[in-house]
């Protein structure tokens, strides 16, 4: 799980060095927009200069074949200006490095390096030492040549670029990183965010604190100190609009989710997984839903609730499976022989010589690999069938005592509602006439009798009155059946916000479609009682209802910043507050109850209900 998520979080620099015009240096960066471009391709008059800023513009969105296309044409009419030569090679070594050609793009990167001295081009001597910073050392089998990053921090500080004085550190911190010293990997990053930075720096700064925050929590086990960067990753988002995509939230949310699991605060732990999931992201999802599904897995299983445990395990094996055969579909023509190719990586001739070599023994490898491999998982594959068979077959004997179970406790609620039912009515229909006929009677006797004790007595009888009429109507009211339990909750809130000094705000996720009717009113009176709790108890201002719709179960988690209380006073033999009957009303429906409050900070309760 750490190493997945290290590698979704620490997000290796890609920067791009981009063209001139014909006259001056006009560099184009990541941060350009893709409109000034395109507004320099209607523009050239040069039609080698035209193919050039095309192939500008389809490296800024990594279309690796018609970068390549634009290449081939560039080259093929062989009358470059001189002074895109060394940012023409340079996008021949990125075209190679994203389609993970490694030697040629290191190739290309040294040709480009030497060409840009040459014409003292500073950004493209600068964006090269930086790629070849970030190549694969064979000395130590670790990525990041340290030759190159030293060579590239003498140079920023030759030629004094701010820009290169952020990303220069950044790469250091990296390079220790993946040596595991995270010591000095958190130094180096620390100096980053010392930096004065820019808003279009802002994803610099954004990535170092993920990456410092990942080793807080995950390397030194201290998610409190983790849980400060990426609160302040979340402060960026919330301000820098160009950084407001759902990428980055995704991360932020799943970093802290992380957090407050290492700090095993589940209820929190799961709020930010959920929210993760929520966010609807556009790249590499199945592999980020495995990791939200691999968290969820976690944070029930601790909670010991191993039925969504399981539930979520399963879907995590099947997306992990669904990637590795597209990794394994990739991979099979990209195996490398990387002990060969380290005894001789002087020159790229001699690391073709070793690659020429150790391709048939590289071909025969690979698919011996694929076929031990498919061996395997259909092994492991018919084992968990197995496994299934029989825990079905025990499920069933259990489902079929919970069916009898279940039908039991739906005619008693059944029944209590219509006994609350029959309540009201003869409320409202008897001894509501008879308190009228009363009045009546008295307002008869006015005229021979006091004044005054006839205004009293009238009163009395007409705060009885409307307190029947009250009772009548309350419990009258509830789980309405044409509305369901979102409309009911809803109007509940809208009722209590009207009549009380604190606004109830209420928030569904998935509850498109009814559940069964004596479930709704279960999960009706739990809220009704949840909310009762925080009127009668918590002084709070504000409240929020949390209704979430999953596969296979529903969540209800119901905040309040109320005065909160001391949740660890709160037993099995002493639960007040209502506790004790919400508790039988969730044991009976087999789910489970997490309390979280602290003094003057206000309460939590999640609720978790399977379906």
């Amino acid at each position: 799980m750490k190493n997945t998520l290290t590698l979704l979080i620490i997000i290796s620099v890609e920067l791009f060095c981009f063209g001139q015009n014909d006259s001056t240096y006009y560099y184009f960066d990541r941060t350009s927009p893709v409109e000034n471009i395109l507004e320099r391709i209607k523009s050239a008059q040069n039609p080698v200069l035209k193919d050039y800023y095309k192939l500008v513009y389809h490296s800024k969105k990594r279309h690796t074949d018609s970068m390549l296309w634009y290449i081939n044409s560039i080259e093929a009419k062989k009358n470059l200006p001189e002074y895109l030569a060394a940012k023409f090679l340079y996008f021949k070594a990125y075209q190679k490095r994203i389609t993970q050609n490694d030697d040629l793009s290191f190739q290309y990167h040294i040709e480009a390096l030497n060409k840009a001295r040459k014409l003292n081009d500073e950004s493209t001597v600068l964006y090269a030492l930086s790629a070849l910073a970030q190549s694969y050392n064979y000395e130590d089998d670790r990525p990041y040549r340290l030759d190159y990053l030293d060579e590239l921090e003498r140079t920023t500080q030759l030629y004094n670029n701010s820009k290169f004085k952020i990303i220069s550190p950044y790469l250091r911190g990296n390079f220790y990183l993946h040596r595991e010293n995270d010591t000095m990997a958190i130094k180096h990053f620390k100096n980053v965010l010392n930096q004065n930075f820019t808003k279009l720096d802002s994803s610099f700064y954004l990535k170092t604190l993920s990456s410092v925050g990942v080793m807080f929590t995950e390397d030194l086990k201290q998610p409190d100190s983790g849980l400060v960067y990426y609160k302040k990753m979340l402060d960026i988002l919330d301000q820098n609009k160009t950084l407001q995509n759902t990428n980055n939230y995704f991360n932020c949310y799943l970093n802290i989710s992380t957090a407050y699991n290492y700090k095993n605060d589940l209820g929190l732990a799961l709020y930010y997984t959920l929210k993760a999931d929520s966010i609807p992201i556009a790249e590499n999802v199945a592999s980020r839903k495995s990791i939200v599904r691999q968290n969820l897995a976690d944070i029930y299983a601790k909670r010991g609730n191993f039925k969504n445990a399981y539930l979520n395990s399963i879907k995590y094996t099947e997306l992990t499976d669904s990637i590795n055969r597209r990794e394994l579909a990739k991979g099979i023509a990209k195996y490398e022989n990387k002990e060969l190719k380290s005894q001789n990586k002087a020159t790229e001739a001699s690391r073709k010589k070793i690659q020429n070599i150790a391709l048939g023994l590289g071909g025969s490898l690979a698919v011996g690999s694929i076929f031990a491999l498919l061996i395997y998982k259909n092994t492991k594959r018919k084992q968990k069938l197995a496994e299934q068979e029989k825990v079905l077959e025990s499920q069933k004997l259990a489902n079929a005592l919970k069916e009898q179970e279940l039908t039991a406790i739906d005619a008693m609620i059944e029944g209590q509602e219509k006994e609350r039912q029959r309540i009201a009515n003869d409320l409202h229909d008897d001894l509501g006439g008879l308190m009228a006929t009363v009045k009546l009677h008295f307002n008869a006797l006015k005229d021979h009798n006091s004044p005054d004790l006839f205004d009293k007595t009238n009163r009395l009888i007409e705060e009885a009155y409307q307190k029947v009429r009250t009772v009548a109507h309350a419990k009258n009211s509830g789980v309405i059946a044409k509305q369901g339990l979102l409309r009911a909750v809803q109007q509940m809130a809208d009722k209590v916000s009207t009549s009380n000094k604190i606004q109830i705000e209420v928030i569904d996720h998935g509850l498109d479609n009814r559940l069964e009717n004596s479930l709704e009113l279960t999960l009706f009176r739990i809220t009704q009682e949840l909310i009762t709790n925080i009127i009668k108890h918590a002084n709070a201002t504000e409240a929020t209802i949390h209704l979430t719709n999953h596969e296979h179960s529903i969540n209800i988690m119901v905040e309040d910043n109320g005065k909160g209380f001391d949740a660890s006073q709160i037993t099995k033999k002493n639960k007040g507050m209502g506790i004790s009957s919400i508790d039988k009303r969730v044991e009976h429906l087999e789910g489970t109850m997490t309390i979280e409050s602290e003094k003057n900070k206000g309460t939590t309760i999640i609720i978790d209900v399977p379906l």
